[in-house]
């Protein structure tokens, strides 16, 4: 990556649209790249600091720092700070909001700012593809979405770019009307899939070969019994499950330890007390994704992704997002100077 001098080119969600950002396929590459960057150890990337104010606020309210450094062919820097409010759709917004930054590797100058809302959204949803890629039941045919907000959609649209064979689709939220939302939204884009939404989350999870959670729950409610011989459940947000999930699943799969050992997660938990350790992980996701560990051996395995969300996904996603930027023209440029 070359810097341009005393410049930064600023894109907003319209420009990363326009730049790609319409659909799953660059963010699935870049993710890839990036876990397969992390398991080769050609990256730094400091524990995220999660800055808090509230005393005994929601678990999902909070700013986090999300710094990065990526080696390889084109080595590029970066920070995502993404701020969270639980109840910010009451407010007509999104959850989640956040910025990128992207510094050249060599300067160190900042060469541009994205916006990182809609890059964070896809980038958590094509770390489920690429899981599902390796860990999923080949001939796998249904998904399930418990949480039908913008980022279980992203996942769950995802899902039905990244797999022609998916052809059932079962939704869950604990506010219907969000459900049917996104299941009009869904269907209208991928008809030849039948998406339903379920009375319960237990209907939901029971019909899904692949189960995402997306919720910002701050207590347990899906236990182990629930999933089907053969599933793979990306537990997106965290803290949704009771402890025998991770207790009985076959192989349980985290994106980096040292992230998700921490901040009272479900692991950092386990962990705690006793339960769990990094002895009975079988792998982190980028050793699979270079082949380093094994992925699925058998149709019949539960396997538990538990992906915290590490900086370099997102690194490497909006460097993808800057270079087509570039090539097409697209985004303003603003004067450091």
């Amino acid at each position: 990556m070359s810097a341009v001098p005393r410049r930064i080119l600023y894109l907003s969600r319209a420009d990363v649209t326009a730049a790609g950002g319409s659909s799953s396929h660059l963010f699935v590459e870049a993710v890839a790249r990036a876990l397969a960057l992390h398991a080769s150890g050609a990256f730094a990337q400091p524990l995220k600091p999660y800055l808090r104010w509230r005393p005994n606020g929601h678990v999902a309210d909070r700013i986090i720092a999300m710094p990065a450094y990526l080696d390889g062919d084109e080595p590029v820097a970066g920070l995502k700070w993404i701020g969270s409010k639980h109840d910010n759709p009451r407010l007509g917004l999104d959850r989640a909001s956040a910025v990128i930054v992207l510094n050249d590797a060599e300067t160190h100058y900042p060469i541009a700012v994205l916006e990182g809302g809609l890059i964070s959204a896809w980038r958590t949803a094509a770390v489920t593809a690429v899981a599902a890629r390796r860990l999923a039941r080949r001939d796998f045919g249904s998904i399930a979405c418990i949480g039908c907000g913008p980022i279980g959609t992203a996942q769950v649209t995802t899902l039905l770019e990244q797999f022609e064979g998916v052809r059932t689709v079962h939704l869950f939220d604990t506010r219907r009307d969000v459900a049917e939302a996104a299941a009009m939204l869904l269907s209208a884009r991928f008809p030849v899939a039948a998406v339903t939404v379920a009375a319960t989350a237990e209907e939901a999870v029971r019909a899904g070969d692949v189960v995402v959670t997306a919720t910002v729950t701050e207590s347990p409610w899906l236990p182990f019994a629930w999933l089907s011989p053969g599933c793979l459940l990306s537990n997106v947000s965290l803290m949704d499950t009771h402890d025998d999930v991770y207790v009985r699943a076959d192989k349980v799969v985290v994106d980096d330890w040292d992230q998700c050992n921490r901040e009272g997660k479900v692991i950092h938990r386990l962990v705690a007390s006793g339960l769990f350790s990094r002895a009975e992980l079988h792998a982190e996701l980028g050793q699979v994704v270079v082949g380093e560990r094994a992925g699925r051996e058998n149709d019949d395995e539960v396997i538990v992704l538990n992906p915290m969300g590490m900086a370099i996904e997102d690194v490497a996603c909006a460097q993808a997002v800057y270079h087509l930027a570039l090539d097409a023209g697209v985004g303003t440029w603003l004067d450091l100077a």
